[in-house]
């Protein structure tokens, strides 16, 4: 095993892409993962857009890929909002983003340059809160999807689904945070029998599921490995609440009875768990085995690139340039021996870098749902 570490881009949301690849090269990765969210979109946090979406075209796939190759990286694109329920308007922007995310991916050689794009689902609580609410989403997935993955395999891409549960992603005043659909396991394995196309997958971050209370290494083992690209590096250290236990969500409660009763209570949208985001190898400890969970992935001939996604407190969090480059750095390091091979200058990636190949992809042009339905 020799797996390539990237860094998904989020984290310099402040820098263009040139600037990121110097952050890349300077930490010592061998790909990134590029955030293309939409610049009018709603999301407003760990969000970036590293490449015109709006004015993509052949000439600028050439672009990219001799960009990445000069600077011996690989790459994927993703953009991760909730495309089966909100806000319809917002709703039907973000699937229509995904379609052009999947034709700049076709236009920089899709699969064949191992380019896919990254993407959650979403939730519809419209739905979710009726009997058998879960199963209408599913159904609602397909509906929206299908149609997706059938456009990406006719271009030859691959989407992937990011495995968080978006547990911030409404106010604390609701009781669920549920908010993406393939949250779970369960949900991603019903995804792939509702749509058998193999033009869909997964990226798997473990920290969602240990703040869960579930073993990430259990997770892999149950996993179809066929559908599984890509890793997410990123830690949870797990706190508890003799208040609230660790099965609910805490809850948002009027402040002055919740001081009088003296009751913690949410203070915002994303303080509803009790966990910390952190890096592996990074300020603080955590709570999963990382050589379990990577000696697992080794078993199973698992050949994809180890994502950092960079939200730890200690790191993006600061807002610091120098913290958010020492999480980096510290988590390369940190894997270096669990991924790479031993040489004279230490724990070191050996791997093929082979070069992003041009080719010479003919222009598609830009479509909308309204078109493929």
């Amino acid at each position: 095993m020799n797996n390539p570490i990237w860094i998904m881009t989020s984290a310099f949301d402040q820098l263009d892409l040139d600037q990121t690849i110097e952050k890349a090269k300077e930490a010592g990765v061998q790909g990134l993962d590029v955030c293309v969210f939409r610049k009018d979109g709603t999301r407003d946090d760990f969000v970036a857009t590293h490449m015109d979406y709006e004015n993509f075209s052949p000439d600028t796939a050439k672009e990219m890929i001799e960009k990445f190759n000069r600077n011996q990286l690989r790459m994927s694109l993703g953009a991760f909002d909730n495309l089966i329920g909100g806000d319809e308007q917002q709703k039907i922007n973000n699937q229509n983003h995904l379609l052009r995310l999947i034709r700049m991916a076709h236009l920089m050689g899709g699969d064949e340059n191992d380019i896919k794009v990254g993407t959650f689902v979403g939730y519809n609580h419209e739905l979710g809160v009726q009997e058998r609410g879960f199963q209408k989403n599913l159904e609602e997935y397909k509906k929206v999807f299908e149609p997706i993955i059938k456009y990406a395999e006719d271009l030859g891409v691959t989407i992937l689904y990011e495995n968080c549960p978006m547990e911030g992603w409404r106010s604390a005043g609701f009781s669920s945070t549920y908010n993406n659909l393939p949250g779970v396991l369960a949900a991603r394995k019903l995804m792939y029998e509702l749509i058998p196309s193999k033009a869909h997958g997964e990226i798997y971050d473990p920290s969602h599921d240990v703040w869960q209370h579930v073993d990430p290494t259990e997770v892999i083992e149950h996993t179809d490995m066929g559908r599984l690209k890509r890793i997410h590096v990123k830690s949870t250290r797990n706190g508890n609440s003799p208040f609230w236990g660790n099965m609910y969500p805490m809850h948002l409660v009027e402040g002055e009875l919740a001081k009088k009763a003296g009751v913690p209570t949410s203070q915002h949208e994303w303080d509803r768990h009790h966990y910390e985001a952190t890096l592996p190898g990074f300020g603080v400890g955590d709570n999963m085995d990382w050589r379990k969970f990577i000696n697992t992935l080794k078993a199973k001939n698992f050949s994809g690139p180890f994502e950092i996604e960079n939200e730890a407190a200690l790191s993006k969090g600061t807002g610091n340039m120098g913290a958010i480059m020492q999480g980096c750095k510290a988590t390369v390091l940190n894997l270096a021996p669990l991924l790479w091979e031993l040489t004279e200058e230490g724990y070191a990636y050996k791997g093929e870098q082979n070069p992003l190949k041009d080719l010479n992809r003919k222009d598609v042009p830009v479509v909308t749902m309204k078109e493929l339905k």
